[in-house]
Protein backbone atom coordinates (compact mmCIF):
# COMPACT_ATOMS: atom_id res chain seq x y z
CA UNK A 1 0.00 0.00 0.00
CA UNK A 2 1.38 3.21 -0.77
CA UNK A 3 1.68 6.29 1.19
CA UNK A 4 1.52 9.75 0.31
CA UNK A 5 3.96 11.93 2.66
CA UNK A 6 3.30 15.55 3.08
CA UNK A 7 4.53 18.18 5.66
CA UNK A 8 4.32 22.08 5.46
CA UNK A 9 8.48 22.43 6.66
CA UNK A 10 8.92 21.47 3.23
CA UNK A 11 8.02 23.15 -0.24
CA UNK A 12 4.68 22.02 -1.25
CA UNK A 13 4.90 19.94 -4.83
CA UNK A 14 4.79 22.35 -7.84
CA UNK A 15 3.52 19.67 -9.99
CA UNK A 16 1.09 16.44 -10.15
CA UNK A 17 3.49 14.36 -7.82
CA UNK A 18 4.42 13.95 -3.39
CA UNK A 19 7.25 15.29 -1.48
CA UNK A 20 7.56 11.86 -0.91
CA UNK A 21 5.87 8.39 -1.34
CA UNK A 22 6.40 5.08 1.30
CA UNK A 23 5.37 1.61 0.40
CA UNK A 24 6.82 -1.20 2.31
CA UNK A 25 9.15 0.33 4.83
CA UNK A 26 10.94 2.00 1.59
CA UNK A 27 10.39 5.86 1.17
CA UNK A 28 11.22 7.41 -2.15
CA UNK A 29 11.24 11.33 -2.23
CA UNK A 30 10.85 13.90 -5.39
CA UNK A 31 13.93 15.95 -6.26
CA UNK A 32 13.78 18.76 -3.11
CA UNK A 33 15.01 22.24 -4.39
CA UNK A 34 16.40 25.19 -2.46
CA UNK A 35 12.62 27.02 -1.82
CA UNK A 36 11.96 28.07 1.76
CA UNK A 37 9.06 26.66 2.75
CA UNK A 38 8.02 29.69 4.28
CA UNK A 39 7.35 32.02 1.64
CA UNK A 40 7.66 29.91 -1.37
CA UNK A 41 11.18 31.81 -2.92
CA UNK A 42 14.35 30.42 -4.21
CA UNK A 43 16.84 30.93 -1.13
CA UNK A 44 19.41 33.85 -2.14
CA UNK A 45 23.04 32.99 -3.13
CA UNK A 46 25.22 30.53 -4.81
CA UNK A 47 25.70 26.51 -4.86
CA UNK A 48 26.59 26.55 -0.63
CA UNK A 49 23.42 28.18 0.32
CA UNK A 50 20.96 26.59 -1.82
CA UNK A 51 22.66 23.11 -0.85
CA UNK A 52 22.32 23.84 2.66
CA UNK A 53 18.58 24.79 1.87
CA UNK A 54 18.20 21.69 -0.19
CA UNK A 55 18.95 19.69 2.57
CA UNK A 56 16.65 21.09 5.38
CA UNK A 57 14.37 20.15 2.98
CA UNK A 58 14.70 17.05 2.92
CA UNK A 59 15.47 16.65 6.42
CA UNK A 60 11.98 17.21 7.10
CA UNK A 61 10.80 15.34 4.66
CA UNK A 62 12.77 12.26 5.65
CA UNK A 63 11.16 13.34 9.50
CA UNK A 64 7.83 13.62 8.63
CA UNK A 65 8.31 9.85 6.91
CA UNK A 66 9.95 8.61 10.21
CA UNK A 67 13.51 8.17 8.72
CA UNK A 68 16.76 10.18 8.87
CA UNK A 69 19.72 10.92 6.65
CA UNK A 70 21.15 7.77 8.16
CA UNK A 71 18.29 5.72 6.93
CA UNK A 72 19.14 6.49 3.61
CA UNK A 73 20.83 4.02 1.33
CA UNK A 74 20.59 5.87 -2.34
CA UNK A 75 20.79 9.68 -3.48
CA UNK A 76 20.50 11.08 -7.37
CA UNK A 77 22.01 14.38 -7.33
CA UNK A 78 20.97 17.03 -9.62
CA UNK A 79 23.27 20.33 -10.33
CA UNK A 80 23.37 22.85 -12.67
CA UNK A 81 26.93 22.41 -13.57
CA UNK A 82 29.37 20.63 -12.55
CA UNK A 83 31.62 23.28 -11.67
CA UNK A 84 29.85 23.26 -8.08
CA UNK A 85 30.73 19.93 -7.45
CA UNK A 86 33.13 20.29 -4.94
CA UNK A 87 31.32 22.94 -3.10
CA UNK A 88 28.18 20.96 -3.37
CA UNK A 89 29.55 18.05 -1.97
CA UNK A 90 30.96 19.71 1.28
CA UNK A 91 27.77 20.61 2.59
CA UNK A 92 26.33 17.17 1.05
CA UNK A 93 29.25 15.82 3.00
CA UNK A 94 27.61 17.68 6.53
CA UNK A 95 24.54 15.67 6.30
CA UNK A 96 24.90 12.31 4.50
CA UNK A 97 27.73 10.77 7.14
CA UNK A 98 26.59 7.21 6.13
CA UNK A 99 27.74 7.78 2.79
CA UNK A 100 25.11 6.20 1.11
CA UNK A 101 24.97 5.17 -2.80
CA UNK A 102 24.60 7.93 -4.97
CA UNK A 103 24.78 9.68 -8.93
CA UNK A 104 25.55 12.91 -9.47
CA UNK A 105 24.81 14.44 -12.76
CA UNK A 106 24.90 17.65 -14.34
CA UNK A 107 21.42 18.72 -16.35
CA UNK A 108 20.73 21.54 -18.63
CA UNK A 109 17.88 23.41 -16.51
CA UNK A 110 16.65 22.80 -12.76
CA UNK A 111 13.27 24.18 -12.17
CA UNK A 112 13.12 27.48 -10.54
CA UNK A 113 16.62 28.45 -12.62
CA UNK A 114 17.89 26.28 -9.04
CA UNK A 115 21.33 25.26 -8.88
CA UNK A 116 20.65 21.81 -7.27
CA UNK A 117 18.23 18.86 -6.21
CA UNK A 118 18.39 16.08 -4.61
CA UNK A 119 16.20 13.27 -4.01
CA UNK A 120 16.86 9.79 -2.13
CA UNK A 121 15.80 5.90 -1.27
CA UNK A 122 15.45 5.59 2.27
CA UNK A 123 14.28 2.99 4.81
CA UNK A 124 11.25 3.57 7.19
CA UNK A 125 9.73 1.61 9.99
Amino acid sequence: MLKVIHTDKAPAAIGPYSQAIAMNGVLFTSGQIPVDPANGEVVAGGITEQAEQVMKNLAEVLKEAGATFESVAKTTCFLADMGDFAAFNTVYAKYFTGNPARSCVAVKALPKGVLCEVECIAEIG
